[in-house]
């Protein structure tokens, strides 16, 4: 799914983490280019970060920062960084879409699948909001997106990790929005319910993503197209007196 772009983020520079493959974060790095920003891109998977780099040069004809980063690992955030702050010279939007999932029931859970999804989905969310408003906070501007879930809200069997990491990032993006908001530094949260994409489908059982698409109002799964809108939305002017919210991104029945 594309959309005409409006150039709402004409002049604007952009990092999006987790930005490789076919997700919500390539999904929000092409709708950003396709309105004007300037886009770095970052994940850990090297080749298919060098294919969605190549996907959105062909898009806007110039090829954006490209940044392997584990979102686990301080030296790599902070090597991504200062890459795209040498790339661009300042930094307008963060998107922090890097994320784990899994599934296991609390009697089975392990230490490692706990604290595996926690480091990635919200530590590692910490590490590059912490990174961003250094930059951000003494420029006296700035947005940051998080990828928060519905499931920060609600009960899923087997979810627990997530559920609990998801919670937290709605938490901090609450926490940081309050204590930057004066500094000109807005910060805000999707929760998508569930978008449809290769990984997922790899992943996921087919009867869980059938289950959870009948579950939508629509009758079926976002597009990760529809959820970069939202992302676009909060990235933009159009938002300028949001900050501390999470939008929820889903057709889920009350």
């Amino acid at each position: 799914m594309s959309r005409p772009g409006h150039q709402l983020l004409a002049g604007r520079t952009a990092l999006v983490t987790a930005a490789a493959g076919t997700g919500i974060g390539f999904a929000t790095a092409r709708r950003f280019a396709e309105e004007g920003a300037r886009v770095a891109l970052s994940d850990r998977h090297e080749r298919r970060l060098k294919e969605a780099a190549d996907r959105i040069e062909e898009l806007c004809g110039q090829r954006p920062p490209a940044v392997v980063c584990d979102v686990t690992v301080q030296s790599d955030v902070e090597r991504m960084f200062a890459e795209t702050l040498a790339a661009f010279g300042h930094l307008d939007v963060l998107v922090n879409n890097a994320g784990l999932g899994g599934t296991a029931e609390l009697l089975e859970m392990t230490d490692e699948q706990w604290s595996g999804v926690l480091d990635v989905s919200l530590n590692g969310t910490f590490r590059c909001t912490r990174a961003a408003l250094r930059h951000m906070v003494p420029r006296g501007s700035g947005v940051i997106v998080n990828n928060a879930s519905v499931l920060g809200w609600r009960a899923q069997r087997g979810q627990a990790h997530y559920a609990a990491a998801k919670a937290g990032v709605m938490a901090l993006t609450r926490c940081a929005a309050v204590e930057v908001g004066r500094s000109g530094v807005r910060v805000n949260a999707v929760a998508p319910s569930i978008a449809m994409h290769e990984h997922l489908a790899r992943t996921t059982s087919d009867e869980l993503l059938r289950r959870l698409s009948a579950d939508e109002a629509f009758g079926r799964a976002a597009e990760p197209a529809e959820v970069a809108d939202v992302i676009v939305f909060l990235a933009s002017d159009y938002s300028s007196y949001m900050t501390g919210e999470t939008v929820s991104v889903s057709s889920q029945h009350a």
